[in-house]
């Protein structure tokens, strides 16, 4: 009897611990996202990336050349040891010259996928790019996470986030929810009260994201624009901007990549 009772306990600690393991997200706006990209630039991509378990992107562009390079960046990782798997959104219903895709890649070892996810059609009258859902099961237990890049800051984001947040508000979610992207607005201002109070709260507060053109006397960083936001069912670890800059001298050779650094959140699923 006390071996059976012990374990039990055994199975129930074991169950609780991986439970709370710890997972990576990276959301990175990669600007013109498509044919561009050559292969030693594609390198350097994965190699930024690699470390983390899902990796969300913006800006993919709507032509072939965008699916390529998707493709072409899960190749990469491939050969970097994990074994990597990747999906394209549709392009999205957008006006002439805003059109973008979305794409999420992940490690597939304790992560899974049910469907390819889809565009938000219920926010398409209401935003210019249809964010992306796509459901994770991490380990069984599902995560939903959401893949949004805004209108551009003088076209009232603000307006899209508030749609977004409606959303959300209005769909019965009872299972963790990251909601990641470029949202062109600093978190700290008043459109996210509406996601606060719905229990998200953003991963990094006050760290710049994207690049200037060159280096000023303040830098090369610009602004503040780019976060994952993270439902109350999940239990911040760390979250960090990816500064591969890192000097001056570098900042033309990493505008080849983006001009935004990737934003990455650290967690474990309550």
């Amino acid at each position: 009897m006390f071996k059976k009772i012990f374990f039990l306990l055994l199975f129930l600690f074991h169950f609780s611990v991986s439970s709370q393991e710890q997972i990576s997200l990276i959301s990175w706006n990669i600007r013109d996202f498509g044919k561009t990209k050559n292969s030693e630039e594609l390198d350097r991509m994965a190699e930024i990336v690699r470390d983390a378990d899902i990796v969300a992107i913006q800006e993919v562009v709507s032509g072939y050349g965008g699916a390529q390079a998707v493709a072409k960046l899960a190749d990469n990782l491939n050969r970097k040891g994990a074994k990597w798997d990747y999906v394209i959104s549709k392009p999205t219903n957008s006006p002439k010259y805003v059109t973008e895709r979305y794409a999420f890649i992940w490690k597939t070892k304790n992560i899974k996928i049910k469907n390819r996810g889809t565009l938000i059609s219920e926010l398409d009258s209401l935003v210019d790019r249809e964010p992306f859902f796509l459901d994770f099961y991490v380990k069984g237990r599902k995560l939903s996470v959401i893949n949004f890049h805004s209108r551009p800051h003088d076209k009232n984001p603000e307006r899209e986030i508030l749609a977004i947040t409606d959303y959300l508000k209005s769909d019965d979610f009872q299972h963790p929810i990251l909601l990641a992207g470029d949202f062109n607005v600093d978190q700290k201002e008043e459109v996210f009260t509406g996601l606060r109070t719905q229990g998200y709260n953003a991963t990094v507060i006050d760290a710049k994201t994207t690049l200037k053109q060159s280096c000023a006397t303040d830098g090369y960083l610009n602004y503040p624009i780019d976060n994952i936001f993270y439902s109350n069912k999940i239990v911040l670890k760390s979250g960090y901007v990816i500064d591969f800059v890192k000097a001056c001298e570098n900042i033309s050779k990493a505008r080849e990549l983006s001009d935004h650094l990737p934003v990455l959140l650290n967690f474990s699923i309550d």
